[in-house]
């Protein structure tokens, strides 16, 4: 690996800059030392990739910068040092997710500056072959508490793009919890719809390049950020929380003592969609698992009562039946939701007795809050409390309890985000697994608490209760998702919800069913009701008794946000395919599986019925090589099952 250098027209020839390659020399991070036309020197990044014998800008030259309370890393920063090339090459398992073998292969690169106080800032930089990544480091120790005020980090997206994004939510009682829709498709610097500006990741195609950006390796010595409202030319800066996110409490600049080693910001660049859902980045990017043995957390699936009845977390009986549910379906739990506590006919330690009886692992609600909510739903003030959640998780590992789901969040100052953390320590310390909703989203968190499954931060299937506009929204959401929101971590969505609820679906039942590959967590919650289940045909209870929520490889295999989306992932010999189609017309789906080992298989393919509240199921035989043809109907899909047909004895 050496350094190369670039030419890019519009700098002085006297420009300092420093430029690093990923390892197959493809994509590279320069930065460098611009002079201003106020005679000021500024920190600038760009990222470039190579295509066809050209290098194709990624992004146009960008700010880098910090201002702390005490001094500024802005402007005529000076050079020091340059550290040696580092190649990073390790491999790792995940326990959730899309592809569980993962490989750390990168080259990075430290840039010492100080500023005219002669304090000192170093830039990291890494270059992936499927993007960089970059943050800042306030090297040294020191006691002494420092305030950043502002990050001057910005992201300049050409302009001859579009976008997909996610406006940030307004304080309220219930947010910010990132459940607003993504735009599909908007120019690039289009302003968001008020001052909260938008929400991590977002999306861009610009210059024949994929780009998702986003943050990962958040520790409690930062804040969770997000970008401004504004975007002039295309140039996305990083904001800080709304002073009053989570009802006030809690500081909005963040603050450290030194060392400072502050969250990466991180950028996946591909000329396919294959780039941003196939990216193990956000994983790559964050701190080895603390220590310990985590072979107790299972990924699963769950049957859950409250969407089909809110107030069946009161009633003993029945959960029983939604325990039963599982039990019936083999799926490993089932979720107990809010004030379970005022149950009647029966108490939590009676039912959690049952399902371990019945060999379903359970799940319990709880409220974040705390003064950071106000949110009346129960049990609160435990998880907030340091004493008390400890003593809590040892009370529910000795009941058997796997895992909880902790709500209600509404803030991602740096206040929050160390209780974040915290709960996932002291739940990782008596094997209970955790479960975020109302929450910030993941930055890859569970690579260091394994424990952490599942989290929310999605407008997710219990609209269908709550927006009049969802139904018309969700087909075209649910393509989108995929390439943004669960790009960067599990997404709990709780889908395959059957039931029209108060406000009915468009989507046809194979679409909803495709939802289960389509959209990947720790733990698929199944939104129905036990009575809508039972009235699938055969071929669709065994294929929701089988589902994987975890899988080996995952492939895209065709879509673009907001129209389709095909995938196909591996668990073991066998395949799933789902796809799912977003716009309201018929499409034809050609679908090659080039990566399928070679060999015989079985296919079972479920897609749409003559109506879209039915199925069809077809059983078929398949050779590696083979194509798929399948014609989707308008807000339809299908899923499919490979398996591998053994040679005979």
């Amino acid at each position: 690996m050496v350094m190369i250098y670039i030419p890019f027209s519009g700098y002085p020839s006297s420009e300092t800059r420093w430029t690093l390659n990923s390892p197959d020399n493809n994509i590279c991070i320069t930065v460098s030392n611009v002079k201003s036309s106020e005679q000021k020197f500024l920190l600038l990044y760009q990222v470039d990739i190579k295509r066809d014998g050209n290098i194709i800008p990624v992004l146009e030259p960008s700010p880098l910068g910090l201002i702390r309370e005490d001094q500024k890393f802005q402007e005529n920063l000076v050079f020091v040092s340059k550290s040696g090339i580092k190649t990073i090459d390790e491999k790792f398992r995940m326990i959730i997710g899309r592809q569980i073998e993962c490989r750390n292969y990168a080259n990075e690169i430290e840039l010492t500056f100080k500023n005219k106080e002669e304090s000192i800032i170093i830039l990291v930089l890494r270059a992936y072959n499927d993007g960089v990544a970059f943050k800042y480091v306030f090297p040294g120790k020191s006691d002494n508490t420092y305030t950043v005020t502002r990050e001057l980090t910005g992201f300049k997206i050409p302009e001859n793009g579009r976008a997909w994004m996610e406006s940030y939510d307004k304080p309220t009682k219930y947010t910010p919890a990132y459940e607003k829709y993504y735009e599909n498709g908007i120019p690039v610097g289009t302003s968001a719809s008020d001052t909260a500006g938008w929400a991590f990741p977002v999306l861009f195609n610009s210059n024949g390049n994929w780009i998702l950006i986003s943050d990962a390796n958040l520790s409690s010595n930062y804040c969770g950020v997000r970008l401004e409202q504004n975007a002039p030319k295309g140039l996305y800066r990083i904001r800080f929380p709304e002073p009053k996110d989570g009802e006030g409490v809690g500081e909005v600049h963040p603050s450290s003592t030194l060392a400072w080693s502050m969250p990466w910001r991180m950028i996946i660049v591909g000329s396919s969609p294959a780039t941003i859902i196939e990216s193990e980045m956000i994983y790559n990017l964050n701190d080895k698992a603390i220590p310990g043995d985590f072979s107790w957390v299972k990924p699963g699936r769950a049957s859950w009562s409250w969407l089909s009845d809110n107030k069946s977390p009161r009633n003993y009986n029945t959960l029983k039946k939604f325990i039963d549910l599982s039990a019936e379906m083999k799926w490993e739990f089932s979720l107990i939701d809010a004030n379970w506590d005022l149950m009647s006919g029966g108490n939590i330690e009676q039912l959690t007795k049952y399902a371990n009886e019945k060999g379903v692992g359970i799940f319990m609600w709880y409220n974040s809050g705390g003064t950071h909510n106000t949110v009346s739903e129960r049990p609160r003030n435990i998880m907030c409390d340091t004493q008390k959640r400890k003593a809590e998780f040892k009370k529910l590992n000795q009941m058997g309890v796997k895992g909880v789901k902790v709500d209600f969040w509404q803030s991602d100052k740096q206040n929050l985000i160390a209780l974040y953390l915290d709960v996932l320590k002291d739940a990782a310390e008596n094997h209970i697994m955790v479960n975020f909703h109302g929450c910030t989203i993941p930055r890859g968190w569970s690579r260091t608490y394994p424990n952490l499954i599942d989290m929310e931060a999605v407008k997710g299937e219990e609209c269908y209760l709550f927006d009049p506009t969802y139904p018309t929204n969700a087909p075209v959401q649910n393509s989108i998702l995929p390439f943004t929101r669960n790009a960067i971590g599990p997404m709990d969505y709780t889908p395959v919800g059957f039931s029209d609820l108060k406000y009915p679906h468009l989507t046809s039942y194979a679409h909803e069913l495709a939802l289960t590959i389509v959209f990947n967590s720790g733990i698929l919650h199944f939104a129905d009701n036990p009575n809508a289940y039972s009235k699938m045909p055969e071929y669709v209870k065994e294929f929701l008794k089988t589902v994987p929520v975890v899988f080996d490889e995952t492939h895209y295999i065709s879509g673009e946000p907001g129209e389709s989306i095909v995938l196909a992932s591996r668990k073991g010999d066998d395949w799933y395919l789902a796809g799912i189609n977003s716009q309201k017309e018929r499409k034809e789906m050609i679908i090659n599986l080039p990566f399928v080992e070679k060999g015989n298989y079985m296919i079972n393919l479920i897609t749409d019925g003559l109506a879209n509240k039915s199925f069809t199921n077809k059983r078929t035989n398949f050779k590696s090589g083979n194509q798929i043809n399948l014609t989707i109907s308008g807000y339809g899909g299908f899923v499919a099952r490979l398996n591998k047909e053994l040679p005979k004895k």
